[in-house]
């Protein structure tokens, strides 16, 4: 059982939603067939912007169709995240859309207080989102949330093979992106993937990419620096499947109850 986990690490036009649809346009076209799912980083219509008034869509809104065509056109799975209002609310909204389905929503959990996203997008009041896609069970979650590791310990209720971050991790706490998706990786016995941006965004702030695939090993199956790419990794479901009846490290977790 095999899986191929496209990373698209790239630079954001600020605020331009049509601009940035275009250029992944181009970008994703040689992938027809050729992959499983894609991941895109997190706001990837807009950057990390706060202006959630004027660069908001709606649930259906034009980046959403943008997202279930290439589904359609490349045969896969794609995800990230965008400004979406929902009735009368902002949320950091991570799409999940595959070919014939209809597209499922994950809003982000933990909002980056530090840059005031919780003055302005609401929360999201569900636990983790899991979809299951030619036979993998995957997890994706939202940048901040990778702070967070009971929120997405692998127990009864949230069980994955392949855990997703998308994120715009700024490159002042790079050391912190790598090290956690590694012990994302170790601690839940799963594959984890976590595709950040490039460049500088319409604030300033810098990012180094840093993007990566992780074995459940916390082994890197690929890992990218602070350039554009775009990079294809095969997971192989049957040696992680050995791997956890080999250890079952978690037999002996902690048991506990989230919290809404």
């Amino acid at each position: 059982m095999k899986l191929r986990v496209t990373l698209i690490q790239q630079s954001l036009a600020w605020q331009a939603p049509a601009a940035n649809r275009d250029h992944f346009d181009a970008l994703l076209a040689p992938l027809s067939n050729h992959t499983d799912v894609i991941v895109l980083p997190e706001m990837f219509p807009t950057g990390f912007s706060m202006e959630v008034e004027k660069l908001h869509e709606t649930v259906n809104g034009p980046t959403t169709q943008w997202l279930e065509t290439k589904a359609r056109e490349l045969n896969c799975a794609i995800t990230g995240s965008l400004i979406v209002k929902d009735g009368d609310r902002y949320y950091n909204r991570l799409l999940w859309v595959a070919p014939e389905a209809d597209p499922v929503h994950y809003d982000k959990r933990h909002l980056f207080r530090m840059a005031k996203e919780h003055e302005h997008f609401t929360p999201g009041a569900s636990v983790a989102l899991t979809v299951q896609w030619r036979g993998f069970a995957i997890c994706p979650l939202v940048c901040y949330d990778l702070r967070f590791p009971v929120y997405s310990r692998r127990r009864a209720g949230l069980e994955y093979d392949l855990l997703i971050y998308v994120a715009s991790w700024p490159a002042a706490r790079r050391q912190a992106w790598r090290t956690l998706l590694r012990a994302r990786a170790i601690e839940n016995q799963a594959f984890v993937a976590g595709v950040n941006r490039i460049g500088r965004d319409g604030n300033g702030i810098g990012y180094t990419g840093d993007s990566v695939v992780h074995d459940y090993l916390g082994e890197p199956l690929a890992e990218l620096a602070d350039e554009s790419a775009v990079t294809t990794v095969e997971l192989d479901g049957d040696a992680l499947k050995a791997f956890r009846e080999r250890f079952p490290a978690h037999l002996d977790a902690d048991r506990f109850t989230l919290e809404p």
